[in-house]
């Protein structure tokens, strides 16, 4: 008897320290936290609200290893940089939505990112970008305008980051 209490004590424990599980088609409190659906409508009107403020649109992916090196270096600007808005947007699958909040809180804890809700990642970086060539990272600078003033791609610096704010908040192209 004392076995098969332990056996259920450690199963209990077992089955109350596991995160819950969200129910097909419901979103878990770890993916609201952290990421936003995001289609092509809804990036021009987040950035249409913005207009005012110097943003630095960010495009990456899980997959991409120099995107979740600049992760940190885009924080750190963002933290720095009085006024900046720091748009981040993962072009993961959309169906990939749990993965990528649990890979998000594993390696960048506190970081909120939009999550792209179109099948084809042109349609979403076409917002900004119609000639974009598909190289991930990529970072665009947006002037106070709503102006493009900037494009990044590759990892980049933080010395290069801080250079192309620097022009869009002269008005610089």
């Amino acid at each position: 008897m004392k076995t098969y209490l332990r056996v259920m004590f450690c199963t209990l424990l077992i089955i109350g320290a596991a995160p819950p599980v969200a129910a097909a088609g419901t979103v878990s409190a770890l993916e609201a936290d952290t990421l936003i659906p995001v289609d092509a409508r809804g990036l021009r009107e987040l950035l249409d609200a913005r207009r005012g403020q110097i943003i630095v649109l960010n495009f990456w992916a899980t997959w991409c290893r120099p995107c979740l090196e600049e992760i940190p270096v885009l924080r750190a600007l963002a933290a720095d940089e009085n006024g900046l808005e720091l748009i981040p947007v993962s072009l993961d699958d959309p169906g990939m939505r749990s993965s990528v909040a649990v890979f998000m809180q594993e390696w960048f804890p506190g970081f909120r990112s939009w999550l792209s809700q179109e099948r084809d990642m042109d349609t979403l970086v076409s917002v900004v970008d119609a000639a974009w060539n598909e190289v991930l990272p990529t970072t665009y600078v947006i002037d106070h305008r709503g102006q493009v003033t900037a494009r990044l791609q590759g990892g980049k610096s933080a010395e290069e980051f801080v250079a192309a704010v620097a022009l869009a908040r002269a008005g610089a192209p």
